[in-house]
């Protein structure tokens, strides 16, 4: 029986990385993880690297005897006080660990990009978004955008040359155990403590975060190298995700909707202030709304056609995060 390649998880201390290393670790895989700091949501029976993946001798150390690479070190915010920040965290460590697993010879190298850079200002609602879906980069919303999709070209750049690169794109992953508290993970907080009165409606994918990992194995192991598989879930409204949320947390939901302008406005002078004045993160990102004001309906159907992938519905996955949430007393009220 030929024993199972060992397996660097980048960022794999972060919600989606410590999922991967949970997933690996059940199929029988050795895991090490490098990431800047620990957390809770870590596994133990990972071998664990505390540092930055641009410390090359670090990063070198931490590839020996590696067969397969998942790289998903970045910043998944969309908002940060120093916006050459995700210059640093979303391409350039890309550009790093490219580099050197390829020089290391590993098998496989599986980088995470994010749907995110699916749509842009051209996008139109009721066009299809799959893998062929290419915005310009000058049509992306936001910084943040922007270095993911510098990111993902670095890697399949690098799959051109050769480098064993498989691209995947997750959506919306929700679940149990974001301790970093991602944005989609403050969202469900922000309804579920009744902190947001109204809302901005549009469409959205939600995907639950342990099909997210089990979809980066499938991609280490059936991908083709050179090509990008979103791994997605649901496609559902603000309003369907309110009511499903109200129904696994017997909380009541806002009913108000307000308009795509006033939203906006609100999130350009959050921004402003967040940028300006208290270099905390805004009460709503201009990146997130301008991306929900284009709204997403996202196909998985190449990763189930081509990996296998199996994404099941949002609610378990919504029952999980509320249900984390509460007990790690991040609410206000227990959910039913």
């Amino acid at each position: 029986m030929t024993a199972l390649p060992l397996a660097l998880v980048t960022g794999g201390a972060g919600f989606v990385g410590g999922h991967v290393v949970r997933a690996l670790l059940e199929r029988g895989h050795a895991v090490r993880v490098i990431d800047l700091t620990p957390s809770p949501g870590l596994d133990g029976r990972a071998d664990f690297i505390q540092g930055s993946v641009l410390d090359r001798p670090l990063l070198r150390q931490a590839l020996d005897g590696v067969g397969w690479v998942f790289h998903l070190a970045a910043n998944p915010n969309l908002w940060a006080p120093d916006k050459r920040s995700f210059a640093v965290t979303n391409v350039e460590t890309v550009e790093v660990v490219l580099t050197e697993a390829t020089a290391a010879g590993v098998q496989r190298i599986v980088h995470t990009s994010t749907e995110s850079i699916l749509v842009g200002r051209r996008y139109r609602r009721g066009d299809r978004v799959d893998e062929t879906s290419r915005p310009d980069l000058d049509d992306l919303f936001g910084p943040y955008c922007r270095s993911k999709m510098l990111g993902e070209l670095a890697a399949l750049r690098a799959a051109e040359q050769g480098a064993p690169v498989v691209v995947v794109n997750p959506t919306m992953p929700i679940g149990p155990g974001d301790h970093r508290m991602t944005p989609p993970t403050t969202m469900l907080k922000g309804f579920l403590n009744g902190d947001h009165p109204a809302y901005f409606d549009f469409e959205m994918n939600l995907v639950d975060v342990r099909d997210v990992a089990v979809g980066h194995i499938l991609a280490a192991e059936h991908g083709a190298i050179g090509e990008r598989y979103i791994l997605g879930g649901s496609n559902l409204s603000m309003t369907d995700l309110l009511r499903l949320l109200g129904q696994v947390s017997g909380r009541p939901m806002p009913k108000r909707t307000i308009p795509y302008a006033l939203a906006l406005t609100v999130a350009a002078v959050s921004e402003f202030v967040a940028d300006h004045i208290t270099r905390r993160p805004p009460v709503a990102a201009l990146t997130g709304v301008r991306l929900a004001g284009v709204g997403m309906s996202i196909s998985a159907d190449k990763a189930i056609a081509q990996l296998g992938y199996e994404p099941r519905p949002i609610e378990a996955a919504l029952a999980d995060a509320t249900h984390w949430l509460a007990e790690t007393g991040q609410l206000r009220h227990h959910p039913a």
